[in-house]
């Protein structure tokens, strides 16, 4: 890859949420380090040989696993690390994780599915379909300015941000309506549709009005128009306040004062429709060419994906990301939790897929290790 066309690649938002950087700290020792399961086919398919190398190594101090794929013209498949640092196991192919705002493609899809049906106008307006959400001090806010990012709506309450500044509150429960409520007290940040500002509190409005249009929960309205159809049959979310990870899944940690703690069970409900969805590498892979073949969502709600709003320096459609690669334009999603780093992305013709999870032990480092390691490799040809 070209050093310009690199360093342009790693300006983008897509990017830096992707990335865990490298962290202070003790070098991490593993008394008995699994080697690497790879399969790959055709030749003219993504360079094996530094797909390989990305995840050779693990545990080491940025990450404890990796599950890699890697489709379209040729596959690739890796896996690596350990599943638990005190028994040394190896790590599991099939682990399941929390894949983070890569929930939001989800809600996207979901919402889109409701326009095509004529259920729901993308310039229909929060106070038309969420009467009393918003104050009389907010202008009108569309659906597709909550799924573009440009709704204007601050941040909401927090329990802590990934990086670890939440882990004493990790098994307290933040409703979403409690989350918006915070927002809106404090008032818009800036006028409807003038700005590009990602965050989650769109898309838990979002989560809210698909409750309110389908009166169902968001999450069954998930499974039985996404999961279900495109076969994500180890793909869900916490029942309330659940904290764990049920089935199999490689444990998660995190760098905290100098010492990696395990960060695998942590409440996650205050991410809701934003964030808050367990899946598997090979489940996302499925949901990835579900959305981007149009088996998901149809024309012309679909393009919507792959449309940025007219403002400056837009990055995102309605939940996918736009960035470059050697002159490839690649459309994707990042989702980070404590212990957790996601990444799916593809090019729009499916001609090159890439679904990963790195147990990045810091999943909102500044530095780019991972998104080094793993996803420049699986676009470089």
């Amino acid at each position: 890859m070209r050093r310009n066309t690199r360093s342009a690649l790693l300006a983008t938002g897509l990017v830096a949420a992707l990335a865990a950087g490298p962290l202070a700290g003790p070098a991490l020792a593993a008394p008995d380090r699994p080697r690497a399961s790879t399969a790959h086919t055709a030749a003219a398919g993504p360079d094996a040989e530094a797909l390989a190398a990305a995840i050779a190594g693990l545990p080491d101090h940025d990450a404890t696993a990796a599950l890699l794929r890697v489709g379209g013209d040729g596959t690739w498949r890796g896996t690596a690390g350990v599943r638990d640092l005190r028994t040394g196991a190896p790590a599991l192919a099939d682990a399941r994780f929390r894949a983070g705002s890569v929930t939001k493609v989800v809600t996207a899809s979901i919402v889109l599915q409701l326009a095509a049906e004529g259920r729901i106008d993308l310039d229909g307006t929060v106070q038309r379909y969420l009467p009393g959400l918003l104050t009389e001090d907010f202008a009108p806010v569309t659906v597709r300015q909550l799924l573009t990012y440009t709704s204007g709506l601050r941040p909401g309450a927090s329990l802590g941000d990934t990086g670890g500044e939440g882990y004493e509150h990790r098994f307290e429960t933040l409703t979403p309506r409690q989350v918006v409520a915070a927002s809106v007290a404090g008032g818009p940040e800036y006028a409807p549709g003038t700005r590009q500002t990602y965050g989650n509190i769109h898309y838990l409005v979002l989560g809210m009005l698909i409750e309110k249009v389908t009166g169902d929960a968001y999450a069954h309205q998930a499974a039985v128009r996404i999961f279900r159809p495109l076969g994500m049959r180890h793909t869900s979310f916490p029942a309330g306040g659940d904290p764990r990870i049920h089935g199999p899944h490689n444990r998660g940690y995190a760098w905290m004062d100098g010492e990696l703690v395990d960060v695998t069970d942590w409440n996650m409900s205050d991410r809701f429709a934003a964030g808050d969805m367990i899946s598997t590498t090979a489940d996302l892979e499925r949901l990835l060419v579900g959305v981007f073949s149009g088996r998901v969502v149809p024309e012309p709600q679909l393009q919507e994906m792959f449309t940025l709003p007219d403002v400056p320096g837009a990055r995102y459609g309605a939940a996918l990301e736009r960035s470059e690669v050697n002159g490839r334009v690649i459309w994707g999603k990042s989702g980070s939790r404590p212990g957790y780093a996601t990444v799916i992305a593809a090019t729009r013709d499916l001609s090159r897929t890439l679904v990963y999870s790195v147990n990045s032990t810091d999943a909102k480092g500044d530095g780019l290790p991972v998104v080094r390691r793993f996803g420049f490799p699986a676009f470089d040809r």
